[in-house]
């Protein structure tokens, strides 16, 4: 086994627009040795997620910021190659929050073990991980998506809008997906199952949505925020919700742009516009992981997974998330599999 570990770490806060790659360093010192009731984890693949990009701004967020001089905060699965805790054994594969780096000593508490079923790991940092819970509660419970509504999803080629858009499809939702070029729309209809896919690039947005949506949108699972956001309001059912699960299109930005100029509509329509934060969800992450693993075994959800490989590559690759190029889950590959 290595005695060097691999880390990237924060070094300074980023200036508004993409996070220039000086901002990172990458550090080498040994590997660690777990402590009794730890376990020793071989990370083999990380997480790359839009919210990373505000974990690096200082101030209030809904979760504290990465602090400079440590370990980028990330979600991971690895293999453990040391155990002094009950439970794990070496060659046991395992989530939790390991942090981009290659090796992590951890408390067994803060991580869980993976079931060899058949499932590829890295799915369980997309479909069965944070990203598939994210759509699962945030349509069903947020959202109160049901059968027979018209759901539309922005950003529905990424990690929460792909299975956002199967879970809408599963329980009878008409869905329409709004994604960026011809190529992710085929993609979305002809692959996902999506019933159409709006290009939100295209001059002609507005009036594809509506068409897209002769009866108005009853739930919008919203990933991007701003002019797709706006386009919406345009069109709204009476009594639709409106998912606030991020803004894409405002992490990077160099200036605060406007708000929505059609909010007004939110009144007409008797619409609710609701934010939240998939872990507030945690004490029923098993019931969401147990339904999404049903569907993907039905053959409902189909996840895709977009790999990066190698450790050094994570600071470009965090802003390739923001360039549209991916369908499907991004993840870091930190080590070979076998």
């Amino acid at each position: 086994m290595p005695t060097i570990n691999q880390q990237v770490r924060l070094a300074e806060r980023p200036a508004p627009g993409l996070a220039d790659p000086s901002i990172w360093s990458l550090t080498h010192e040994p590997v660690a040795q777990p402590a009794e009731g730890e376990v020793l984890v071989e990370v083999l693949y990380c997480s790359l997620d839009p919210a990373m990009r505000t974990w690096l701004n200082a101030g209030r967020s809904y979760i504290p910021p990465v602090g400079i001089g440590e370990v980028m905060r990330a979600a991971g699965v690895g293999r453990v190659a040391a155990s002094k805790a009950a439970g794990f054994a070496k060659g046991d594969i395992v989530e939790g929050v390991f942090g981009i780096q290659k090796f992590v000593a951890i408390a067994a508490d803060q991580v869980q073990r993976i079931e060899a079923d058949g499932t590829p790991p890295e799915v369980h940092l997309g479909a069965l991980g944070t990203p598939g819970l994210t759509a699962y509660f945030g349509l069903l419970d947020v959202g109160k998506a049901k059968q027979g509504d018209t759901v539309v999803i922005s950003a529905a080629a990424g990690a929460v809008g792909t299975v956002a858009g199967q879970i809408a499809k599963a329980i009878g939702c008409r869905v329409i997906g709004i994604a960026g070029g011809h190529e992710k729309c085929r993609i979305l209809v002809d692959e996902l199952g999506f019933d159409g896919a709006v290009d939100y690039r295209a001059e002609d947005f507005g009036a594809a949505l509506r068409a897209a949506c002769p009866q108005g949108i009853d739930v919008f699972f919203d990933n991007v925020g701003g002019a797709v956001l706006n386009a919406v309001l345009r069109n709204l059912a009476q009594g639709a919700r409106i998912v606030v699960c991020g803004a894409v299109s405002q992490y990077n930005a160099t200036s605060v742009g406007p708000g929505p100029t059609n909010y007004m509509n939110l009144l007409i329509a008797r619409a609710s516009m609701i934010g939240f934060v998939i872990f507030d969800y945690q004490d029923r992450y098993p019931e969401g992981r147990k339904q999404l693993a049903e569907w993907i075994a039905d053959g409902k959800i189909k996840p895709r997974t977009h790999l990066v490989k190698g450790l050094e590559n994570f600071p470009t690759a965090l802003n390739q998330l923001f360039a549209g190029d991916n369908v499907g889950k991004f993840v870091l590959q930190v080590a070979e599999v076998p």
